[in-house]
């Protein structure tokens, strides 16, 4: 779908899940960087943990189901609860392990809290006890820059104006500096720890053509990997999660699209979400280019599902790298019966095909207070997976 039509299905989407609230940045915190850093509240990195060296399809059979802590570490205006949410506890995540559970990827906006490019020691110190907790339940923790205000691939051309809607000089060094920080504080961290280079800011639609703007896409899951690399610790063999065009099957799919290279084999992911049919997933109302659908089930929706499933299946097999189904979610308001037939068929077409289907959550399907109860439409999507076989040959050592 065309980048302005993107734009407003993903801003419903949002609000369908969790009002956003006011997106503008809360005002930059007194003092200089270096006073913050070189304070008590200095941020210390992880120790340098042993490492199981994992290929990422041998990973993937590992951490299905996953899901999102969504609208909480990205959020613009108050991090972690200025849309609504209360701050992640230690119990909460290990609700989710309990529930079966076995990714968590956590959304992070960095730059809207940075020091003048740098990432403030509260911020990692706060990130880093997230991490702790999710790898230390035995789940993996995929984390990301994610929406962040969009500032990667911007549509608010007067917010961001030298990034308005491609990957400008700016940005690129933003971005390379951001996966610095990042990749470097958290080296020590074992396989438990997967980096996912963005999220969905990938139109680049300024870049001056299709086929331009699908090599700017390359070129930043180029970046993102070679940057990672070149930190040393763990990140020379982590795995790493490249993004498809619009995150869209579709897209990514077609010839366009390049994947980008790695110095060592086998430790890459390829992410797409999965919000199909719009219409059913976000829409709570008519709109100008679709009916509002309540229901979902029907021979026809089937088809549709398992034809894209099938598109990016072979994609996978052909290129040699698994999908890491990032986010996909449907509406609370929708028919129950048709809400478990929809999550359970996307998760159990994904765990087939030996990808990893993760749930957009931002507190709807699983309470963020205790005793962190899951839906009763999650609850028998979790009992109709289809669980994935394990690995019958052991881990690269």
């Amino acid at each position: 779908m065309c980048s302005s039509r993107r734009s407003l299905l993903l801003t419903t989407l949002f609000c369908v899940f969790q009002a956003l609230g006011c997106l503008t940045p809360p005002p930059r915190p007194s003092g200089s960087l270096a006073a913050v850093a070189d304070g008590p509240g200095k941020a210390t990195p992880p120790g340098l943990e042993k490492m199981t060296e994992l290929d990422a399809w041998t990973a993937a059979a590992q951490m299905s189901p996953g899901i999102n802590i969504g609208n909480t570490l990205e959020n613009t205006t108050t991090w972690e609860t200025g849309w609504g949410n209360p701050l992640i506890t230690k119990d909460y995540v290990e609700a989710l392990a309990r529930l079966g559970f076995k990714t968590v990827r956590l959304p992070v906006a960095w730059d809207t809290y940075a020091e003048d490019g740098h990432v403030r020691p509260d911020k990692f110190r706060r990130v880093s006890e997230v991490v702790d907790w999710i790898t230390g339940a035995g789940m993996f923790c995929v984390l990301n820059i994610h929406w962040d205000g969009g500032w990667i691939d911007s549509g608010a051309k007067e917010r961001f104006p030298s990034t308005y809607a491609t990957f400008s000089p700016e940005a690129e060094k933003k971005f390379r500096s951001y996966w610095e920080q990042i990749a470097t504080f958290f080296a020590g961290k074992n396989e438990k720890l997967i980096f996912e280079g963005l999220n969905e800011e990938t139109n680049f639609t300024n870049a001056g053509s299709t086929q331009k703007a699908y090599a700017t896409l390359t070129h930043v899951n180029q970046l993102f990997i070679d940057t990672v690399r070149k930190t040393g610790g763990n990140n020379g063999k982590r795995l790493l999660i490249v993004v498809g065009y619009s995150t869209d099957i579709t897209k990514t799919c077609a010839n366009g699209y390049t994947l980008p290279k790695d110095t060592i084999p086998g430790r890459l992911f390829i992410s797409v979400h999965y919000y199909t049919p719009y219409q059913f997933c976000g829409l709570t109302e008519d709109a100008d280019w679709g009916k509002m659908m309540t229901t979902w089930g029907s021979d026809d929706d089937v088809k549709q599902l398992e034809k894209l499933f099938d598109m990016m299946g072979g994609f996978c097999t052909r290129n040699d790298i698994p999908a890491f189904i990032g986010e996909y979610g449907v509406g609370m308001t929708k028919d129950p019966a048709s809400r478990v037939r929809w999550m359970s068929a996307v998760a159990n077409a994904s765990i087939a095909r030996k990808m990893v289907p993760v749930l957009w959550d931002t507190g709807g399907e699983i309470s963020r207070h205790q005793p962190y109860a899951a839906t009763p439409d999650l609850q028998q999507t979790l009992r109709n997976l289809v669980r994935p076989p394990m690995p019958a040959a052991p881990a690269v050592q």
